[in-house]
């Protein structure tokens, strides 16, 4: 059975010490400081040992710990995963990276004579994936105590918070009614084909053509929409898009029919269970199908206006919402909407993912949720879109300073309050969190493209895991720059003083 473990204790022959492993301390570029951070976590004892104690958590109860195949280390698939998030890396890039960085093998504890060890991209995939949320979370919270306690400890004993929300971007397309439709069909034939085929019946073996047809119909009708904008016989091109649309349709649903036919056949004869999640698959495929063609047929024919609740902006990725925050330029995002609480040394003290929420939804527990963990959080600013009256005044019995600046008009006691030195001079300083969301913007969090809410929930709480490591290696980078340049100008002066 396999095995995960920690880090082995007992070195081997040509690996070197984790805490001797030099960096170039003038490099800029996000990989030193990655590893300077993380070598920071491992040869500090107390902070090494809690996180891997939390670590372990990932280990099935099942697996004896002391028997069989051994796995990959725990300490490497947090390395490799926040490397390969904060670098905003795929598997292929992160796969030739860990095989051939010299000073990444060996933060990973890869001895130099052990040349014939690589990683397989599956490996990679499977490994990287074992990480949770909640226990990402759990180190994140460990490592910022570790670093206001360790590392920031003489500046101030208080935290002051800025908090705001950002859209992350979903892999998806930009969803039409006629485009979800034939992704609904190109899997409900595929589906249909396979299951079908390793149980003996027929009936799909134009597959390949059914799915050409469809895509051929559904280009007809964005070519039709093309040419139907503007100009003279509206009435004419009217007449041709509908008809466009029917035949469309009328492609669908005899193919639908047959799927749900062949679906009573195969339920009826034993299957495996990866056999039985492809069939819940095609049945929710088909449903999906079902959807479109109602909200084609209320759109074109009975000229309804279909509601936002009802659609759906990916059958593949279905916690896409659809968001518009008023930005300039940028008329609506495809994403989930996501929350951070930075402090005012640059780490994020928490994230949230804001499914169906709205920013004036999640001050009250978001900030409550910050507070039980950083019991020294003191203030916090917000924008506009974070204020309503109840959210001020219970924030305000929270914290000892609330920033949230009023939607509307002010009163002549809101305007002494937002008009004072002390609100305008925070109100400053929350720009501060637009750095850090830029920062994570550019270190992984334009786009997600791991899979589904669960693995869109991984890879927000790694990218701000991997985003405060980089920082803790920033400052402790700083730090040793400044001392090596003591001693060199030390040298120097004694130098031309002999």
């Amino acid at each position: 059975m396999r095995v995960v473990k920690s880090k082995n204790p007992q070195m081997k022959l040509g690996e070197i010490d984790i805490g001797r492993i030099e960096f170039d301390l003038r490099c800029r570029d996000e990989i030193p400081k990655m590893l300077i951070g993380f070598q920071h976590i491992y040869t500090t004892p107390e902070l090494r040992e809690e996180i891997f104690k939390v670590l372990e958590n990932l280990i099935p109860q099942n697996i004896d710990k002391n028997n069989g195949r051994p796995g990959m280390q725990l300490w490497q698939i947090l390395v490799m995963g926040s490397l390969r998030l904060n670098c905003n890396w795929d598997y292929d890039k992160l796969q030739d990276i860990v095989n051939n960085h010299s000073t990444v093998r060996q933060m990973l504890g890869i001895s130099t004579l052990e040349d014939h060890i690589k990683f397989h991209l599956n490996t990679l995939k499977d490994n990287v994936s074992l990480l949770t949320p909640e226990i990402l979370r759990e180190i994140n919270d460990i490592l910022v105590k570790h670093s206001h306690a360790e590392i920031v400890k003489k500046n101030s004993p208080v935290i002051k918070g800025h908090c705001d929300s950002f859209v992350v971007k979903t892999n998806v397309h930009y969803p039409t009614d006629v485009n979800l439709l034939n992704d609904a069909m190109r899997k409900v034939i595929s589906l249909a084909q396979e299951l079908c085929s390793l149980k003996g019946l027929t009936g799909w073996r134009q597959w390949r053509h059914l799915i050409k047809l469809i895509k051929n119909a559904m280009y007809h009708i964005q070519n039709v929409n093309r040419k139907s904008k503007g100009g003279k016989n509206k009435d004419r091109k009217n007449k041709e898009k509908k008809r466009a649309y029917k035949s469309y349709i009328g492609l669908c649903e005899p193919i639908l029919v047959r799927a749900k036919a062949d679906i009573e056949i195969l339920s009826k004869k034993k299957l495996k269970k990866s056999e039985q999640k492809t069939l819940l698959l095609l049945k929710d495929f088909i449903k999906d199908a079902e959807r479109q063609i109602d909200q084609i047929s209320r759109r074109i024919f009975k000229e309804e206006t279909i509601l936002s609740s009802e659609k759906v902006f990916s059958i593949f990725e279905r916690h896409t919402e659809w968001i518009v925050k008023g930005k300039a330029g940028i008329s609506q995002e495809l994403g989930v909407k996501v929350c951070i609480l930075k402090d005012q040394y640059g780490f994020i003290l928490n994230h949230k993912v804001m499914e169906k929420l709205e920013d004036v939804d999640v001050a009250i527990p978001f900030v409550k949720e910050t507070k039980n963990i950083f019991r020294n959080l003191t203030s916090c600013s917000f924008d506009k879109g974070f204020y309503s009256p109840k959210n001020r005044e219970e924030l305000n019995a929270i914290l000892d300073t609330v920033i949230m600046p009023k939607k509307g008009k002010l009163n002549s006691s809101e305007q002494t309050i937002e008009t004072s030195e002390e609100f305008i001079s925070a109100r400053k300083k929350h720009s501060a969190v637009e750095s850090a969301i830029a920062a994570l913007e550019n270190h992984g969090l334009d786009l997600c493209p791991d899979k589904k809410i669960t693995g869109f929930k991984r890879y927000i709480a790694l990218a701000v895991f991997s985003r405060n490591v980089q920082i803790l290696g920033h400052i402790i980078q700083q730090k040793r720059l400044r001392e090596a340049l003591r001693k060199e100008r030390k040298n120097r002066l004694s130098y031309f003083a002999a």
